[in-house]
This record gives structure tokens, C-alpha cells and sequence, in this order.
């Protein structure tokens, strides 16, 4: 599937990214600037997240408190030199079927990651326009 959307669309692609993802598990291709922090950041107002969200850029990982007491973490594993930093620090345990995870840079972590994600490629169409395939 792949849909053309721009900023005015956010609500929408965030619902549907949601209603896509077949585990608890969403994760988030694309060049750097290509807006995968907007976009989760989308899914989060989307799913009633009480905190202000922010790229965990330097923290790694972030956790929300979410409707109904949810949680849901968000990851961003561009700073990860490599993969034994990653299970070092732990970050295989939020990979539960229990609570959302959406992660940036995926591919930092592969070998680690479960099979059932739900992976979003977003693509540069124009400076206001991007592109999702879902896979």
C-alpha cells in the first residue's frame, strides 16, 4: 500500500497506521528530516498520550501513558553505535505483544526485532509531500 500525504493528512495516516499494524510493533523507515518524529508524534495525540512527545533522540527510549492507562514507547535507535549496545541497555524487553513500540531507524536493531512489525517507509515526494509504503 502506498499512500502520497502532506502535514494537513497527519490525523488521518496516524489513525490508519494504527488500524494497519498487525502486532504492537511499528516501524519507521526514511531518510533523516523526512518527518518520522512528526509522524509518531501524530499517532501519539491519536491514541490520547497525556505528555508532550519528543524525539528520544538522545534518551532512546520514551514512555507514554496513554488512554485507558495504556503505555506505548517510542524508540529512536540513530545513535546506537551497534546492536550490542542495544541489547546492553535492554531494549529487546519492549518488544512485547502487551504495548505499542514505534521505532525510528529500525535497522539499527534488526537482529533483535520480532518478525511482526509493522514497517513504514516514508519518501521525500516534495518539501510538503511525503510518500508511505507499508509492508
Amino acid at each position: 500500500m502506498n499512500i502520497i500525504y502532506n502535514i494537513e493528512d497527519l490525523d488521518d495516516i496516524a489513525k490508519l497506521l494504527v488500524s494497519q499494524a498487525k502486532s504492537n510493533l511499528i516501524l519507521f523507515h526514511g531518510d533523516m528530516g523526512v518527518g518520522k518524529t512528526t509522524l509518531i508524534k501524530a499517532i501519539l495525540k491519536h491514541l490520547g498520550c497525556n505528555a508532550d512527545s519528543k524525539s528520544p533522540t538522545f534518551s532512546i527510549v520514551e514512555e507514554y501513558n496513554c488512554q485507558a492507562g495504556s503505555l506505548v514507547y517510542h524508540m529512536d535507535c540513530y545513535r546506537l553505535e551497534n546492536e550490542e549496545e542495544a541489547y546492553e541497555m535492554g531494549l529487546y524487553e519492549y518488544f512485547d505483544e502487551e504495548h505499542l513500540t514505534l521505532i525510528e531507524w529500525p535497522s539499527r536493531i534488526s537482529a533483535m526485532l520480532p518478525d511482526s512489525g509493522l514497517n513504514v517507509y516514508l519518501e521525500f515526494v516534495d518539501p510538503d509531500t511525503r510518500k508511505i509504503s507499508l509492508k
